[in-house]
C-alpha cells in the first residue's frame, strides 16, 4: 500500500492516536503516505447524558467503522475502553499497541489523594465504574457529572464546576498534561476500565493489506492482558450500564486477572482475583466473570438500570 486512511474522532486526544500510529507506520514504512479522516462520533455530540443513558460505549466507533466499510477509510485508531466486547461482522480488531499506563489519575489542586480531598467536595465524572469506587471509599463526597474532550473537563474543573476529576492517566500522558495529576491513583484503589491505556487498531476483516501493514506494531503481552479482560467483560456483558472493572498483568507465564463488578452508589462491589497460564488469557476472563456471577453479580447485573 502506498496510501493510508486512518479514521478518527475530532478530539484532540484522539488526533494524537492517529498520528501517533501514523508516525509508528511510516517509521516502518518510509514509503508510505498516511491521511487523516476526521469525522464526529455520537459519544462526541452527546455531551449532557451519560454514556450509560444512551446505549454505551459504542458511541464512539459506529461513524468510524461506517468509514471503514464504505472505504472512506482503512484502518480505526481506538482507546480499546470504547470498544464493546463484540465486534459487528465484517471488522477486526489484529493489533493492539503497546499499552500506557493503566491507571486513572486525580486531577485537583486541593489533594494528593482521593482521602485526603475535603469532606464533601465534588468529584467530576462520567464514568459509573470510577463513581461506584469513590462511593465505596468515601461516600461524603458528590459526584458531577462531567462529560466532553480532556480539555473540555479540565476546563469546567478550572472554572470551579467541581473541585477534582478523574481521568485516564494514559489520556493526560498523551497529551502533555502529566503536570495536571494531582496523583495516579494505585489499581487496590481504583480499577481501571477494561483495556485502559491500550490503542487497538481496527480494520475490515479480510484485508490482508492493512493486517500485513500494521502487524509491526502488535505487542503480543499486551494482546494478552486485552484478551483476558475483554472476555471477563463480555461474559458480564459490560457495557457502560453497570460499573465494571478488570485489570491484567502478565507475570512471566502467567496472567494476574483482577476484576469488579459494583452498584453505581458504591454501596455493593464484588472483587475478585484469578491466576491462570498467560497463553489461555481468554479462559481466565470467562473463570473470573464466573466467579463473580457466582458471588453475587448476577444479581447486581439483573438489577442494573
Amino acid at each position: 500500500m502506498k496510501l493510508l486512511r486512518i479514521a478518527t474522532r475530532k478530539s484532540p486526544l484522539a488526533l494524537w492516536q492517529a498520528h501517533h500510529i501514523a508516525g509508528l507506520l511510516q517509521a516502518h514504512h518510509p514509503a508510505l503516505r498516511v491521511e487523516l479522516v476526521e469525522m464526529l462520533t455520537e459519544g462526541d455530540r452527546i455531551l449532557d447524558r451519560t454514556l450509560s443513558a444512551e446505549g454505551g460505549k459504542g458511541l464512539f466507533i459506529k461513524e468510524l467503522e461506517q468509514g471503514l466499510a464504505d472505504g472512506r477509510a482503512d484502518l480505526a485508531v481506538h482507546s480499546m475502553k470504547d470498544v464493546p466486547a463484540e465486534l459487528p461482522p465484517g471488522f477486526a480488531l489484529p493489533v493492539f499497541c503497546a499499552a500506557a499506563d493503566p491507571r486513572d489519575a486525580l486531577v485537583t489542586s486541593q489533594a494528593s489523594s482521593l482521602d485526603t480531598l475535603p469532606t464533601g467536595a465534588r468529584v467530576g465524572t462520567a464514568s459509573l465504574r470510577r463513581g461506584c469506587q469513590v462511593l465505596a471509599r468515601r461516600p461524603d463526597l458528590v459526584l458531577v457529572m462531567t462529560r466532553g474532550n480532556v480539555q473540555t473537563r479540565l476546563a469546567k474543573l478550572d472554572r470551579g464546576d467541581c473541585d477534582a476529576l478523574l481521568l485516564a492517566a494514559a489520556g493526560l500522558d498523551r497529551l502533555g498534561l502529566a503536570d495536571r495529576i494531582a496523583a495516579r491513583l494505585p489499581v487496590d484503589v481504583m480499577l481501571p476500565a477494561v483495556t485502559q491505556g491500550v490503542l487497538g487498531l481496527e480494520c475490515r476483516a479480510g484485508d490482508a493489506a492493512v493486517a500485513a501493514l500494521i502487524a509491526p506494531l502488535h505487542q503480543p503481552p499486551t494482546a494478552l492482558r486485552v484478551q483476558a479482560e475483554r472476555a471477563f467483560a463480555g461474559r458480564l456483558d459490560g457495557g457502560c450500564h453497570t460499573p465494571l472493572a478488570a485489570h491484567a498483568v502478565l507475570d512471566g507465564d502467567t496472567l494476574h486477572l483482577t476484576g469488579l463488578v459494583g452498584t453505581p452508589d458504591g454501596r455493593r462491589i464484588l472483587r475478585e482475583a484469578l491466576s491462570g497460564p498467560a497463553d489461555q488469557p481468554q479462559a481466565l476472563g470467562l473463570d473470573l466473570a464466573q466467579r463473580l456471577l457466582d458471588h453475587g453479580a448476577a444479581d447486581i447485573l439483573a438489577n442494573r438500570d
